[in-house]
């Protein structure tokens, strides 16, 4: 298997897991508790893992960049799952994110892409827009999305190349999820008054597999960015959306619409014309 197909392999299914943490934030009771437990759960599984890895010499500015846009990110995003549907939010963030992320690698830095993947980065950013037609998103909401979205293509572009700079993708991985863990909770905590540790209690278990499920999502994420490009890596991910439109109807209960047949269409056309190059 060549490891431009691995890593592709890898980011389906990152994108599969992700919208699935996603899904789990987004259903708590409380999102900030929700998402603070995500990243402090990640935390404490890798904290152990620390002295069985190379330190990322070399790419401590990349980890230091990266937990700080982390830490908008996750601000905006349980801004904007606060204010709107799963299914009306997560396409919008998740759309902007492979066009910014194939602006910035392509256009400014270079990196090499064919018209086959600039066409299926395409057909999935468009797919996700689809999925908003005729949804219910104000200003604020459509605000956070796509603040949520330049956060995630910004550090997209910084963890790829934090992750090459590293001397091992492992060490890289392990002190990102620590470093995001310490962040996190502290960031809501002040934002919310404390509120997030009253309210860990009740709901640490679904907290706790999404923190579990976090570093496999974005573990395969990182190792994939080792080993291929990262705007057309970056799109796949958003194959996703796939798994968070399962989510959205059948465990959060949203509406069908005839949209998102057209989308699903969309998106894996998009897979596969990336795959295919």
């Amino acid at each position: 298997m060549s490891p431009m197909l691995l890593a592709s392999l890898m980011m389906i299914a990152s994108g599969s897991i992700h919208a699935l943490v996603n899904g789990i934030v987004k259903g708590g009771r409380d999102k900030a508790a929700a998402r603070a437990l995500t990243d402090g759960s990640g935390a404490i599984i890798m904290l152990p893992v620390l002295p069985f890895v190379t330190p990322p010499d070399g790419a401590w500015g990349w980890l230091a960049a990266s937990a700080l846009v982390h830490g908008v990110y996750l601000y905006a995003l349980i801004r904007a799952y606060e204010r709107t549907d799963f299914s009306t939010a997560y396409p919008v963030l998740r759309g902007t994110a492979p066009v910014l992320t194939a602006i910035v690698t392509i256009g400014l830095l270079g990196e090499p892409a064919s018209a086959g993947d600039l066409i299926g980065i395409a057909l999935i950013a468009g797919a996700m827009f689809l999925l908003v037609i005729g949804r219910h998103l104000d200003r604020a909401s459509l605000g956070w999305s796509l603040l949520t979205g330049a956060m995630i293509a910004t550090y997209t572009v910084i963890d790829a190349w934090g992750v090459r700079a590293a001397p091992t993708t492992m060490g890289y991985i392990a002190w990102l999820f620590v470093m995001m863990g310490a962040v996190t909770p502290v960031m809501f905590g002040v934002a919310t008054r404390g509120r997030v540790f009253r309210s860990v209690r009740s709901q640490w278990r679904p907290g706790a597999i999404a923190g579990a499920l976090s570093i496999v999502t974005y573990g395969l994420a990182l190792t994939a960015f080792a080993l291929g490009p990262t705007a057309p890596l970056a799109a796949l991910r958003e194959t996703g959306m796939v798994t968070a439109m399962g989510i959205a109807i059948f465990a959060l209960g949203e509406r069908v619409s005839w949209q998102r047949g057209v989308a699903v269409g969309m998106i894996l056309a998009g897979a596969a014309t990336i795959l295919a190059t």
